[in-house]
């Protein structure tokens, strides 16, 4: 038997912090080896010290084996799965909810499994999600999580099912495009399970290497012998084993031909798998952030007592991360996949939902296997050779609690490799022994002008836009194509595609038509629809319905938009009263896409109006069998019932997201129905789902109905002042719905200080920055008290203008603002902008001591961030403060984002190093080494840790001077020498530990693009070091790859293609990477002839330096040791 039932449940809770209300434009943020861009996102940057109780809404799914608790409130994930077999839990329980910095939004929480979509991680991982419980005819259950996210406007929803008599917890995923435009989607079920020194991953035999993000390294499986992960294998380290990976690691394994990945416990013989079609599922990926100390810190920051974790990742229509897949218009793709607790069996060879199976040779040349069930059932099994013999041939029963275990099988003298094993429809045999190549990793794309065809060109432009890159524009490929080549269609349609997403419409219907031309230079009937179907809706977004429609059917004679264009051309014959053509638009639509869920709230809507009312509500009931989400059929099967409890139920699973009700409202005004799109809205409001967009799609709806009927004028007017006059926090719009509502309203209304700066926020996030600054300067002109307004001209002035005097005067004047007139609870959102404004000072190199004055202002803002902690932390650093600094930082705790590691650590060792230096120039040798061998230690309050094999050097070189001078303390003693032989013998010994120890490490001078780079002064202190332990040769040649470097780079023009990391700051003012690089090679220049003893060279290379970038942590550091002669 399978029940379900709500409950709630009471978990001690990490609370995190209002959402910051200002949008977010992070347009080069690199997440997860893609864009970490989050608008229309906002972003939550505080998470609590100490837990609460805090009660979390909770449905539990159970029947005889396995237990489930999914949380919808945490974007749908399983939080517990529990084996109730072996009485474990068979995916990571994390007993707290404790959300550290790692999501693409902020918090984010380990255990349970997650499920990433549309990329990694999800946006809405810490935001509810629609849920319901569906009770299915052959006794099993389903609980589904359903979300309409607001990025891309996708739909995705997860069934997550339990059959009596089945140890195996099955899911369903549909993910739909409901836009008209195509989009691209991953999808990732993220899996924890709890580890230790005996547990390892489980990854099909035919897998001998893996691949890193983007593919851009790799390693031999499960043997790691080269260096992966900046870690050197070469002795060959098994890297299945979660004890021998010492560093966050990712690795992902590819062209799998089975259908199982999981991880097997070696102590407890317990173990959790991943089945699914590799077909559909290719995916298999292990993350760990590593048995080592900066590991341990994650897991201290994500847990109290649990310990810690490794995911076992599985990707559907992906085999990588980032590796996009594209959904056509409207298209729906569906997939399943099974999770199971399993024991015994060991570290499987091949498996499906029903049965798990390993064997393996004993050392007296018999065979041993071991068969699971995950229900009971009658079980044939074979176990042959090649040649057809047959050693075992027995029908057996089995179950979750009674596991097949022969331990002696004889074969004769048969080697592994020719035994054939069959049992039901489970087959295994063997992977051959021959040698496999290791893969080639895959390398960045050419630059525009350096590829050689228009065809790679499109292709790579392509590319960028699919995996959605952080740093690279798709434009720039196109463009160089159209340069070469301007009748180039592919290209002329993707540049149109590009400009229709971002709202130009006018701009994409040029591309567009020179698209259609081309194809019709030699017939009016092209193979390829796309361009077509594009013109038309590029064209109905200016009104121009008649023209829209002619191309929408042109483009349904091609079979691959006729699905997407027909549904168009339905709603355009329902928008003008014609509704017997648009039911037959939209019959003639599914049938050639019958999963489209607007079509058919389309059929419904349209059968109601011609007064079919059966007709309607039957198909109202069957959408349910394919969806439970579909909004629209539920709100016309209430229209055509009239009742409450219809309604209700719908009311219910929209859980007050406005996201769901403009969803459902603009579906109605695309059909011309715009009295009832306002009344969904009105709905809305009732249930305060919603934002200052909402009454201005209300507005659109009236000035929509008022061009028929000419009877909506007050409407109009007040729907758009209540648009004007909302709260404009959160208020982030990204459709192209929305570009069409604000237009609406500026027409009115060209004072509406509101609606052309929501329209600025809009075309800004989509790279239109010269239409958003024009709104954004109305917007203050007709409101110069709003600050946000002022904020958002300063990112566009210094970003996109390079006008840092006038960045600063507007945001300035924006902090002005926000200070005075707001309540208390609204020192967030302040606290934000004095961040900003800060990092904006210190982009232009402004003086630390006023920054820092101005940071102490505000000691109340400050306090409610760690970034400007610690950036007041890191200005008394850099004013000789650290006592202070020191001081100030071992009194707090800080929540880094992942990827931001040894921000914190680095000031925490800034200011002891620097205290060590003066305390050897007063010869206080012991205070110097206590303060030194503080930096080899990471306290937890840190909120990091250590990584595995980090550079040290600069530590261990001034230990050593300190350890020398003890030394020399001693000598210098009116003491007897014999006394303090011992002493002197071993303080030398010491000292010479420590400069061998300073000595060690990497030795190329690296581009400074991630904190765990060799950095050059790392590198100068080995020289130094060699040169205390009379090394010079060696030395030397520490020295001169500084100064070679320096000289071979300083002149580079610099792009940063970043394809495997999380470089999460929420910085909004953009660097200029050459200058950067070249104060790094003048750094460089500095350290290499300040060893050389070069000191005048040096000391001209520190000095440009020092004047290009008064911030770098590095020249303040090295100018300390030039001062103080050590």
């Amino acid at each position: 038997m399978v029940k379900a039932w709500r409950e709630d449940v009471v978990i001690p809770t990490y609370e995190v912090g209002a959402a910051n209300k200002n949008p977010m434009f992070l347009e080069k943020r690199v997440y997860q080896g893609s864009s970490g861009v989050v608008y229309p996102y906002p972003v939550i940057e505080e998470i609590s010290d100490e837990p609460v109780a805090h009660t979390w809404h909770a449905i539990y799914l159970e029947n005889e084996y396995i237990k489930v608790m999914v949380l919808p409130e945490l974007g749908g994930r399983i939080q517990m799965a529990y084996d109730k077999v072996k009485q474990r839990h068979f995916v990571y329980y994390n007993h707290v909810i404790k959300p550290a910095f790692v999501g693409l939004l902020g918090p984010w929480i380990s255990g349970g499994i997650e499920f990433n979509w549309p990329q990694h991680h999800r946006p809405s991982t810490y935001m509810p999600v629609d849920c319901a419980i569906e009770e299915n005819d052959d006794g099993s259950v389903t609980v589904w999580a359903n979300e309409y996210e607001r990025m891309f406007h996708q739909k995705g929803a997860a069934g997550f099912t339990l059959y009596p008599g089945k140890a195996y917890l099955e899911i369903k995923g549909h993910l739909y495009n409901a836009t008209p435009l195509p989009q691209t989607f991953l999808w990732w079920a993220n899996p924890a399970v709890a580890v230790n020194d005996c547990y390892q991953s489980v990854f099909p035999q035919d897998i001998n290497a893996v691949f890193d993000h983007g593919k851009r390294a790799v390693s031999s499986f499960p043997i790691a012998t080269g260096t992966y992960y900046k870690v050197d294998y070469s002795s060959g380290v098994d890297i299945s084993n979660y004890k021998n990976i010492k560093v966050p690691t990712s690795y992902m394994g590819i062209n799998s031909k089975y259908d199982f990945e999981g991880g097997y416990e070696n102590d407890s013989h317990g173990g959790m798998l991943h089945v699914a079609s590799h077909h559909v599922s290719p995916g298999k990926k292990q993350w760990t952030w590593g048995n080592g100390d900066f590991g341990h810190a994650w897991d201290r920051n994500l847990t109290d007592h649990d310990g810690p974790y490794i995911e076992l990742m599985a990707g559907v229509f992906t085999e990588n991360q980032p590796d996009f897949t594209w959904l056509a218009p409207y298209e729906e793709k569906r997939f399943t996949q099974y999770f199971m607790p399993y024991q015994q069996v060991g570290v499987v060879k091949n498996a499906n939902k029903d049965l798990v199976f390993n064997i393996d040779k004993n050392c007296d040349g018999t065979v041993w296997f071991k068969l699971y069930a995950t229900g009971k059932q009658r079980v044939h099994v074979v176990l042959k050779n090649d040649d057809g013999t047959v050693y075992y041939d027995k029908k057996v029963g089995l179950s979750p609690y009674h596991l097949l275990d022969e331990q002696r099988i004889d074969v004769g003298d048969a080697p592994l490799g020719v035994l054939v094993f069959q049992a039901n429809d489970l087959f295994w045999h063997a992977e051959s022994d021959e040698i496999r190549p290791i893969p080639i990793p895959a390398e960045a794309a050419l630059s525009p002008v350096d590829t050689k065809t228009n065809d790679q060109l499109y292709l790579t432009g392509l590319h960028l836009e699919q995996y959605r890159h952080a740093t690279w524009s798709p434009v720039d490929y196109y463009r160089e194509a159209l340069r070469r080549d301007s009748d180039d269609y592919r290209c002329n349609n993707q540049m149109g595609l590009w400009y229709l997403r971002r709202g130009r419409f006018i701009k994409a219907e040029k591309y567009l038509r020179k698209a259609q031309k081309i194809l019709y230079k030699r017939n009016p009937n092209p193979y390829d629809g796309e361009p077509l179907y594009n013109l038309a809706l590029s064209l109905k977004y200016q009104g121009k319905q008649h023209e829209a429609y002619e191309w929408f059917w042109k483009a349904a004679w091609s079979y691959a938009w006729r699905a997407a264009a027909l549904y168009q051309a339905a709603c355009i014959s329902a928008k003008e009263g014609r509704y017997a053509d648009a039911l037959e638009e939209v019959e003639s639509s599914l049938a050639c896409n019958m999963r489209n869920y607007k079509v058919i709230a389309l059929k419904a809507m349209v059968l109601r109006l011609l007064g079919r009312k059966e007709e309607g509500l039957h198909v109202c009931r069957e959408s349910k069998k394919l969806d439970l989400f579909n909004y629209g059929c539920r709100y016309e099967e209430y229209l055509l019932t009239n009742d409450n409890a219809v309604l209700d139920e719908l009311v219910g699973i929209m859980h007050d997201t406005f996201n769901n009700y403009d969803e459902l409202g603009l579906d109605y005004w695309h059909a011309g129905q715009n009295e009832t799109a306002v009344v969904v809205w009105q709905l809305a409001i009732k249930n305060h789902a919603t934002t200052a967009m909402t009454h201005y799609y209300m507005g659109m709806a009236a000035v929509s109905r008022d061009m028929i009927y000419h009877d909506c004028k007050k409407e109009i007017s007040e729907f758009f002042d209540n648009g004007s006059r909302a709260d404009s926090s959160y208020c982030f719009p990204n459709r192209l719905e929305a570009i069409l509502a604000l237009s609406a309203a500026i027409d009115y209304n060209p004072n509406d200080a509101k609606a052309n700066y929501y329209l600025g926020c809009l075309y800004y996030g989509a790279q239109q920055y010269d239409v958003a600054r024009q709104h954004w300067l109305r917007s203050a002109e007709l409101a110069p008290s709003f600050p946000t307004v002022w904020r958002n001209l300063a990112l566009e002035e210094f970003n996109k203008k390079h006008n840092g005097e006038q960045a600063v005067a507007y945001m300035e004047k924006a902090f002005t603002l926000s200070i005075a007139p707001y309540p208390s609870e609204e020192e967030r959102g302040k606290a934000r902008l004095l961040m900003e404004l800060d990092q904006l000072y210190k982009c232009l190199g402004h003086d630390h001591q006023q920054r820092l004055a101005n940071l102490k202002n505000y000691p109340n803002l400050v306090a409610r961030r760690d970034d400007l902690l610690l950036e007041e932390i890191t200005l008394l650093n850099l004013t000789g403060r650290h006592e202070e600094a020191m001081t100030k930082l071992d009194a707090h705790h800080f929540h880094p984002w992942e990827g931001g590691e040894g921000k914190v650590s680095g000031q925490y060792q800034f200011a002891r190093v620097e205290l060590a230096k003066l305390a050897l120039g007063r010869k206080d040798y012991d205070y110097a080494i206590q303060l030194l061998k503080e930096c080899l230690v990471y306290p937890n309050h840190l909120g990091e840790g250590k990584l595995y094999e980090a550079q040290e050097n600069d530590f261990y070189y001034l230990l050593g001077c300190a350890y020398e001078g003890k030394e020399k303390q001693i000598k210098n003693q009116n003491e007897e020498i014999l006394e303090n032989n011992h002493k002197v013998q071993g303080l030398k010994s010491k000292s010479q530990f420590c400069f061998e120890k300073a000595a060690l490490g990497a030795q190329e001078p690296a581009a400074p693009m991630y904190y765990n780079d060799a950095k050059p002064e790392k590198i100068f202190y080995q020289g130094l070091a060699l040169l205390k332990l009379g090394r010079i040769g060696e030395a030397h040649g520490r020295f001169y790859k500084l100064v070679n470097y320096g000289k071979s780079h300083i002149f580079d023009h610099v792009t940063m293609d970043y394809f495997a990391v999380s470089l999460p700051d929420l910085q909004i003012w953009e660097r200029e990477l050459d200058l950067a690089n070249r104060i790094h090679c003048l750094y460089m220049l500095a350290l290499g002839y300040y060893g050389l003893d070069y000191k005048a060279r040096a000391d001209r290379y520190l000095q440009e330096a020092e004047g290009l970038d008064k911030n770098h942590l590095g020249i303040y550091q090295f100018r300390s040791l030039v001062d103080s002669k050590l």
